[in-house]
């Protein structure tokens, strides 16, 4: 296996008043080069801790992490991170707000050629006629853009997304995760997204990685997802494995989520939520059929917003 992002037995841990809360521990992953991984599992669980470790945003307390050979000490521009809420400046116009990262990483480059690194990756996620517009002019999906526009201008070796679209209403997050996948196809940077969102995992990823609740939470299982790309949203609803990937996933949540603790958080599985299982085998055996076989009709309206 190329090697290209590893995270090797990667713990967490904070002080407490009764003893060290272990967030994380003997966490192992490894990414090839031009690899999708999405990271999935209930909130609290530590998968945005994991995630701000590999940004160099919050150091481990075991183990470590290297980029392409090289063991990463704090942050850098190998790695372009996308956040929940896309944190742009105010003051700053949408292209001064990818030129601030540009203009670091690229200091060597005339400031024409840096302005048009910035423009060209606006353009890209369809901001051509906003450039100029600050962040108070524009829509919660159109911040988003910026936000991908900044890490894809610094041209970092590995992707980080933590939860991108998780503030977003459907029809722009559909929109947004084809945004986000053809701009990824164009040079397959190596990225690593934390989602809450089943179906979202499987649209995105080559491999979907799945948490253990926590506390002390770790590495479950790994699901390889075999859909060809490039992906379009309603030949991957009606590939003949979807259902029995999803199910797969929402199995392992339901099971993490009855075996933790009683507010062990939620998983959302194409705007159903996947709480902790019900203690009847019965009732859950329903609740897991109503969650992986969704009706087809639900299927097209997915497939239509989203295309």
């Amino acid at each position: 296996m190329n090697r290209y992002l590893e995270l090797w037995q990667l713990a967490k841990s904070y002080p407490g008043p009764s003893g060290e809360a272990v967030i994380v521990r003997d966490f192992d992953l490894t990414l090839e080069q031009g690899e999708f991984v999405s990271l999935i599992g209930h909130s609290g669980c530590g998968k945005s801790t994991v995630l701000a470790i590999v940004a160099g945003l919050l150091d481990a307390t075991k183990g470590g992490v290297t980029v392409a050979g090289r063991e990463i000490d704090g942050p850098g521009p190998d790695r372009g991170v996308v956040f929940q809420s896309p944190s742009l400046l105010p003051w700053l116009t949408a292209l001064e707000n990818v030129l601030l990262g540009v203009d670091q990483v690229f200091a060597d480059r005339s400031a024409a050629d840096r302005k048009q690194i910035a423009t060209h990756y606006l353009e890209l996620v369809g901001l051509e006629e906003h450039l100029h517009k600050r962040p108070a002019a524009l829509s919660g999906g159109m911040r988003q853009r910026v936000g991908i526009a900044r890490a894809f201008a610094l041209a970092p070796k590995v992707l980080l997304l933590d939860e991108p679209f998780g503030m977003l209403d459907s029809l722009t997050r559909f929109e947004l995760q084809q945004v986000l996948i053809d701009l990824w196809s164009q040079d397959r940077k190596t990225a690593l997204m934390v989602t809450h969102d089943v179906d979202e995992a499987l649209f995105l990823s080559d491999r979907v990685a799945m948490m253990t609740s926590g506390p002390a939470a770790t590495l479950g299982e790994v699901l390889h997802v075999p859909f060809p790309r490039p992906r379009d949203r309603k030949e991957v609803l009606e590939h003949p494995d979807y259902y029995r990937l999803r199910e797969q996933i929402v199995s392992f949540l339901e099971d993490q989520g009855h075996h933790g603790d009683d507010d062990a958080g939620t998983v959302h599985a194409a705007g159903q939520t996947v709480a902790p299982a019900p203690a009847d085998p019965a009732s859950a055996a329903e609740a897991r059929s109503r969650l992986a076989h969704p009706t087809r009709s639900r299927a097209a309206r997915w497939a239509n917003e989203g295309s």
